[in-house]
């Protein structure tokens, strides 16, 4: 019982033994004050940062979906393109030629009955831990003719 009284007494001597000037004081109130400031400040500044770079990425999207529509324009301004697509989508031909559709050509793919999995669980004699020890230590062979 004396020693943790002593070890008190101790710890309140030390406490006692620490002072503090006005200046310490003021200094620790302008800390915490600029502490109080700064924080949601600086809690707005990160919000708005990121939602700056996620506007940036959805106009960069924005941007590569107009150049996409773009060339996409440039594209059906040229006959050829014109021609090819009406060929492939409305199966147009031009006058004198003969279009010939094929439907089906090809055979039914053979059913194949699903294979039954096993109900049983299957247990296996060796150690996985020294399988795996000795794979490690092993050089395999087909690096070992290198």
């Amino acid at each position: 019982m004396s020693n943790a009284r002593a070890a008190a007494v101790s710890a309140r001597g030390w406490l006692r033994g620490i002072r503090f000037s006005w200046f310490a004081f003021v200094m620790l109130g302008v800390i915490v004050l600029a502490v109080l400031v700064l924080a949601p400040t600086i809690r707005l500044y990160t919000t708005q940062q990121q939602q700056i770079s996620k506007l940036a990425a959805q106009n960069e999207a924005q941007k590569n979906e107009v150049a996409k529509l773009d060339q996409e324009i440039k594209d059906w301004d040229d006959p050829d393109y014109i021609k090819a697509q009406a060929r492939d989508r409305l199966l147009y031909v031009m006058p004198g030629e003969t279009s010939y559709l094929i439907i089906d050509d090809l055979p039914q793919a053979p059913a194949t009955a699903a294979k039954k999995v096993s109900t049983k669980v299957q247990q296996r004699d060796a150690d996985w831990s020294s399988t795996l020890l000795r794979s490690m230590l092993e050089q395999p062979a087909a690096s070992a003719s290198h």
